[in-house]
């Protein structure tokens, strides 16, 4: 396994981050596997050195975090970087969401009974929120690390202008500011590259995509309209909403041509293709077979020449900006 500083910090994750949204409840998504179908991966996940592990509050609303805990308790704490969110709905109460103070505070000390910690190593907004001012937000999540529940904190989907605002005022109040973004990006959305990317590359802040493989579409079974053969593409909206545009699978086709080439799958090369790009210190990668989280691994160590990389990327369109909400 290849290890690298997350942002500027000294924090060493694996080149791969495991997410932890694939194991759950099915109640709350029909592909998502149980405790047990989960513990082998999470085994095969550790054996290969990945020590870099992302689930969030309301994936499976709190399973995911529980069976993350369970799954890791035996594992030494501090082997181990371990980061959830908060954001999202997790009942019908309206004090159950967003970013304000109180939410923060009940869902920091939730996610880590679940959890079975005593800290996150980072501790993430999942999605902007337009009804808190981010003054309240930034320094709740301050007051988070002070007290020694998270060691960084870090942000997701959002427009650059949000984040920037978020670091200045951390910087403006001596706040801890975030040290990582996990943004929408892949062979077949890069909207990122416009602004997110080069900002934070300017800033030192690590970037640990969701995505990267974009849901399933490189596997070959996607078909023109939406869905496909499997469980996930059956029963993933989400995907259709971001991904099947004609454009797309032009994309996933050249990547299909290379992986033939080479004799790799074309999940492989879009892994591989992020990988490829020095501004990226951690994908992260969703696996419900351990066949394809070996092949994940495996693609750290494909290198892409400068023309194979042209071919990938010579097909893209611009697309709306996909992913905030």
């Amino acid at each position: 396994m290849q290890y690298v500083n997350l942002g500027k910090t000294g924090m060493k994750v694996s080149r791969l981050c495991l997410g932890m949204m694939t194991y759950g409840s099915k109640k709350w998504r029909e592909w998502v596997l149980d405790e047990k179908q989960a513990k082998p991966l999470v085994k095969r996940a550790l054996d290969a050195g990945i020590n870099f592990f992302d689930t969030a509050d309301v994936y499976s609303t709190g399973e995911s975090e529980r069976i993350t805990g369970n799954l890791l308790k035996d594992v030494k704490r501090e082997n181990i970087v371990v980061a959830t969110k908060v954001r999202g709905k997790m009942s019908d109460d309206p004090n159950d969401q967003g970013l304000s103070r109180k939410h923060i505070m009940d869902s920091i000390d939730n996610s880590l009974k679940r959890l079975q910690m005593d800290y996150v190593d980072l501790y993430q907004i999942h999605r902007w929120d337009y009804a808190a001012p981010i003054e309240e937000t930034m320094e709740a999540l301050n007051d988070v690390v002070r007290a020694g529940k998270a060691r960084y904190i870090g942000a997701s989907s959002m427009f650059t202008w949000q984040f920037m605002k978020a670091l200045h005022v951390s910087e403006m109040n001596g706040w801890s500011k975030f040290i990582s973004m996990q943004n929408h990006y892949n062979l077949v959305y890069r909207e990122e590259e416009r602004e997110m990317i080069p900002l934070c590359v300017d800033q030192g802040i690590g970037l640990i995509p969701w995505s990267p493989m974009a849901r399933g579409f490189f596997a070959g079974d996607r078909k023109r309209g939406g869905g496909g053969e499997t469980t996930r593409a059956k029963s993933d909206p989400f995907a259709d909403e971001l991904y099947f545009r004609e454009e797309d699978f032009k994309v996933a086709e050249r990547a299909q041509e290379i992986a033939k080439e080479r004799g790799v799958s074309a999940s492989q090369i879009a892994l591989a293709w992020v990988l490829n790009k020095p501004h990226i210190a951690a994908p992260i990668i969703g696996s419900s077979k351990e066949a394809h989280l070996d092949e994940a691994i495996s693609a750290l160590d494909i290198k892409l020449s400068d023309q194979e990389i042209k071919r990938l990327e010579e097909s893209y369109q611009p697309h709306p900006v996909l992913g905030h909400s």
